[in-house]
């Protein structure tokens, strides 16, 4: 039996493009990644630390409750991690709002979408480099890196 004639789908928000990034545009725009990504760095390193200071009071607090079993209050949520948590998150949307894809939290590791021979490939930069200077194959990672001299920007 048919559904409903008057059903209505929700209409569709159209997913963004994705941004491709010629050699010279993704290297324009380092400025503003390096700044993010530095961001993005850092506060992760800010969250590892709170998440390791967090877990060590758990156990702390597990063997001080064994020891003298009487009712403690509870900060499980700790607002100073989860505030951190969501600064990490706008600096995330904000370099996926420009178009770049982050795959490494702790190295700094970005790829760009760019083109060699008429098929996309990522363009590869780590926190510390002063240029693009490699890119890579959508499948290989970071370990099928090759130096953009090899690059084919055009079709």
């Amino acid at each position: 039996m048919a559904g409903p004639s008057s059903f209505v789908p929700p209409p569709v928000t159209p997913s963004k493009p994705k941004q491709r990034f010629t050699l010279e545009q993704a290297n324009r725009s380092l400025p503003l990644v390096s700044r993010i990504v530095r961001d993005i760095v850092a506060t992760h390193k800010t969250i590892t630390q709170l998440q390791q200071k967090q877990s060590q009071q758990g156990k702390t607090g597990k063997a001080q409750q064994q020891a003298n079993p009487q009712p403690q209050s509870s900060s499980s949520k700790q607002p100073e991690l989860e505030a951190a948590v969501d600064r990490l998150q706008a600096f995330v949307d904000e370099l996926t709002s420009i178009g770049v894809e982050l795959k490494d939290y702790q190295m700094g590791l970005v790829d760009f979408i760019g083109r060699h021979q008429g098929r996309d490939v990522y363009l590869c930069w780590k926190l510390g480099e002063s240029k693009i200077s490699f890119w890579h194959e959508l499948h290989t990672g970071f370990a099928g890196r090759q130096p953009v001299g090899t690059l084919h920007e055009g079709d």
